[in-house]
């Protein structure tokens, strides 16, 4: 019998891991699904592009995957029976009970409201596509001179102002942030940032956490109200809920505890990975909701399963970071360098350069997902009688 491996979630590390574990195993042995709601690739981390108007070029998982072995099931996950290894999945035709012997979790993470009143009702988040789409649509309705607040200093809100400004400069922009605009930045990113952002006309409110979202205006915690024709929320991710409902351990973020190789601590046949894993890096500290912990814990997780399935040697590599990737519009771009541990040293690429440097971050992680079969040796091993029945709790390999 094949050893069927599910995966769930095709954004950067769902796909990614669904195209490594094709080039890894043998199809004969192993039969790899993929079940995402949307039929193609969002690039997550262009959406401040698409709502600045931009259009994105179209990657259809029927075509990047054509010929991988890897099937595509078009679906919406509405439930995981960690105990019984049944998906519950739906589409128009109905529900469906899917069953493995291996799971891959990658549902990834939406936008958070962090709980504030207001924000969930009236402002706009752009963690994924649809979202995206919204606030394209809203800005586009938008006469000169109307407000738009941009809530949250880190990496998104940074990109999303930004591109906005760039976009629209006949817009008032403002970005509210907790602490001081880039606290986490170098003093040469921060000098940066600051010209680029007042370069661009956007007012930065620093020290500011808003507390409320109306039609119309945001209020901050010392009583302030801005105005804001147009509220875009990028102050964190939460995860996808589904995990939280299991019976599968889980962080207090609802982020599924893994080991090392990205296995789940309670359940030996599922690996989280992506937004979706409270996987420890460097310096003991969590990975950060990314693309650049995706990816990596992605080709972490498929390599595990295939050694685990075939004998082989576990992966080993440490994941680690080496720099942080800012958009600041079309033309400007800050790429601030960084411990393993992800904290910024003095070193930062900045302007045109950067914005090149950027693009070809973007364009690179694009072309991973889009060619499954490509750039990676061909180790193709069988799987090992008795494994492929056991499924990944088995004896771990010497």
């Amino acid at each position: 019998m094949q050893h069927r491996i599910i995966v769930l979630g095709a954004g950067y590390s769902g796909a990614v891991a669904a195209g490594r574990l094709a080039r890894r195993l043998r199809r004969e042995d192993v039969a790899v699904t993929l079940v995402n709601a949307e039929p193609d690739f969002v690039e997550r981390v262009r959406m401040h592009q698409l709502v600045a108007g931009q259009e994105l070029k179209p990657r259809p998982f029927s075509e990047m995957f054509a010929g991988t072995g890897v099937e595509l099931r078009l679906a919406k996950v509405t439930g995981v029976d960690a105990d019984r290894k049944t998906v519950t999945v739906a589409d128009a035709a109905g529900t469906e009970e899917l069953t493995y012997d291996t799971l891959v979790y990658a549902l990834g993470s939406d936008w958070n409201d962090q709980g504030v009143p207001g924000a969930a009702e009236h402002a706009y988040g752009i963690a994924g596509r649809p979202g995206a789409l919204r606030l394209r649509e809203r800005l586009a309705r938008l006469d000169a001179g109307q407000t738009v607040v941009v809530v949250g200093g880190g990496l998104t809100g940074l990109e999303a102002a930004t591109e906005i400004a760039e976009a629209r400069p006949d817009l008032d922009v403002a970005l509210a942030a907790r602490g001081d605009l880039g606290d986490w930045l170098s003093s040469k990113g921060r000098d940066h940032l600051r010209k680029v952002l007042a370069k661009l006309g956007i007012t930065v409110h620093e020290h500011t956490a808003v507390t409320g979202v109306e039609p119309g205006r945001v209020t901050t915690a010392d009583g302030t109200a801005l105005p804001a024709a147009v509220t875009v929320w990028t102050a964190g991710f939460a995860v996808h809920p589904i995990a939280k409902a299991t019976t599968l351990e889980v962080a207090g973020t609802g982020q599924i505890v893994v080991d090392g190789t990205m296995r789940s601590v309670s359940h030996p046949d599922v690996y989280a990975i992506g937004d979706a894993a409270m996987a420890i890096g460097p310096g003991n500290k969590p990975l950060r909701m990314s693309c650049a912990s995706g990816i990596p814990t992605a080709w972490q997780a498929a390599d595990a399963i295939a050694a685990r399935l075939t004998g082989g040697k576990l992966p080993n590599a440490p994941i680690r970071y080496f720099n942080q990737c800012i958009s600041l519009g079309r033309k400007n771009g800050l790429i601030q360098y960084v411990t393993a541990d992800d904290r910024s040293v003095r070193a930062a690429l900045t302007g045109r350069i950067a914005a090149v440097y950027k693009e070809l971050i973007c364009k690179g992680a694009a072309w991973s997902v889009a060619n499954p079969m490509l750039g990676l040796p061909v180790r193709r091993r069988p799987v090992t009688r008795g494994r492929a029945a056991a499924g990944s709790a088995v004896k771990e390999p010497a």
